[in-house]
């Protein structure tokens, strides 16, 4: 299959799912590490969706570099919110403002959320970051539009100018795009990424393109013997 047509029957099998009920899909993601060449399409696209400032990342890439000169290679590891099935930020947190989804996602609610960063402390995944509120072109005669623009995150609309904003001082991370599943769209790290390294779908709809890949192969996850049961696999 064409690595657009693996796009094309994600994008399909999301509008399938959307049309069950929520507790009947579980959201997963499946990363091919052969496939990634490293070119962090998917940390900028993920940049610009949700208007990330300074200091919080949703999907960063890892690099290892092993060998010696002049036999070195690299490799990379996208690393995104494994979207935990037993997860540990969500017991930490001391409001409530971290919960799991019927769906599987783990959730953050910006408004309930007091900035302890007891979730931060407790993912074993690093997977979390915490907006202070500064921007890339502070200092500067004006903040660029791109850092002051609204954005979409968890179905509702945010932005980070003006008093008393709900996302500064607010802990963020990836949360596979719930504005765009809502509306029948891929995560944007799955649409950027150039290798097509990078699967998603209902894990248990067993006809999904994801469960035939994770099937085709010997996939693994990060920190299994956690007992936090990840739902993002690696090839």
């Amino acid at each position: 299959m064409a690595q657009d047509d693996n796009i094309i029957t994600m994008q399909k099998e999301v509008e399938a799912a959307l049309a069950r009920p929520a507790e009947s899909v579980k959201w997963g993601m499946l990363i091919d590490t052969r496939k990634c060449v490293g070119c962090h399409a998917c940390t900028i696209g993920c940049v610009s969706e949700y208007k990330l400032p300074p200091g919080v990342v949703y999907r960063p890439v890892m690099e290892e570099e092993t060998g010696s000169y002049p036999m070195v290679k690299r490799s990379f590891l996208p690393r995104p919110c494994m979207q935990c099935e037993n997860p540990p930020c969500v017991k930490v947190c001391p409001v409530g403002a971290t919960f799991k989804r019927k769906d599987g996602i783990v959730e953050i609610n910006y408004e309930k959320c007091i900035g302890c960063r007891s979730c931060i402390a407790n993912c074993p995944y690093g997977a979390r970051t915490f907006d202070t509120g500064s921007y890339y072109t502070s200092g500067t005669p004006q903040l660029q539009p791109y850092e002051t623009s609204t954005f979409y995150e968890y179905g509702k609309k945010y932005s980070r100018t003006g008093h008393g904003s709900p996302v500064v001082g607010s802990a963020r991370k990836c949360h596979f795009c719930t504005s765009r599943i809502k509306v029948g769209m891929l995560p944007v790290c799955v649409s950027t990424c150039i290798g097509r390294a990078t699967y998603f779908g209902d894990l248990n709809d067993k006809n999904s393109l994801i469960n035939k890949v994770l099937s085709s192969g010997k996939p693994t996850r990060l920190k299994e013997t956690l007992g936090t049961g990840p739902q993002v696999y690696y090839l």
